[in-house]
């Protein structure tokens, strides 16, 4: 069993493999406007605020939506997508259930917002859930991190994140966390109290305290 007194999850990336369909989603509103989105524009964005996200892309797209119409735009396409398949993480829900059957309090810390998260938490046994639509500063600001801890009754020094994004990973650090970070789609720096693994499959609870000694 894990000595932190909580395990703090990204979603995007790190729990479910939802950058494909972020990028699917971009590509799809780009097209609409007659536009050319490219994998190194998606690559842009991971761990990004959605509204920053939704700046990026109305400038780079040069649409006349704004960036609020942009954001409710792949908020939509994403949830929809999610409600029919949710393709997991090597290793994230087996590691979250394990967690959870030795009583340790779980906590989502995402950018995306709560109309993402909704249909992956309907499945998961978080005791708090934080999401972008809710934070006046998002990562890699610590407060989505904070709140988290705080939501838990904890102390963020406490805890262990586990990210998949330098944004994320910065947003953990500063808020006094030991940080796992597992690398999808862009590379992570390394960092005091940071360590890297290439998957969480078959990472069991007792597996974590050791990785950070």
């Amino acid at each position: 069993m894990t000595q932190y007194a909580a395990v703090l999850w990204d979603l995007d990336g790190t729990i479910v493999d939802t950058e494909p369909l972020w990028m699917g989603a971009e590509h799809a509103l780009a097209a609409e406007h007659g536009k050319i989105w490219t994998e190194e524009d998606g690559l842009a964005l991971v761990g990004n605020s959605l509204i920053a996200s939704g700046h990026y892309i109305r400038e780079k797209l040069e649409i006349e939506m704004t960036a609020e119409d942009v954001v409710d735009y792949l908020v939509n396409q994403l949830a929809a997508s999610l409600t029919e398949h949710i393709d997991w993480r090597p290793g994230a829900r087996e590691l979250i259930e394990a967690l959870d059957s030795e009583g340790v309090p779980q906590a989502l810390v995402t950018m995306s917002y709560t109309a993402i998260a909704e249909p992956v938490v309907a499945s998961l046994p978080f005791k708090a859930v934080v999401t972008g639509d809710i934070v006046s500063r998002p990562k890699p600001h610590p407060d989505p991190y904070l709140l988290a801890a705080e939501l838990l009754g904890v102390d963020a020094g406490d805890c262990l994140a586990i990210e998949d994004s330098g944004t994320g990973a910065a947003s953990a650090s500063a808020a006094g966390c030991d940080v796992l970070v597992v690398p999808h789609f862009v590379n992570v720096p390394e960092a005091d109290r940071r360590v890297q693994v290439p998957t969480l499959e078959g990472v069991k609870p007792e597996d974590l305290d050791p990785l950070f000694v």
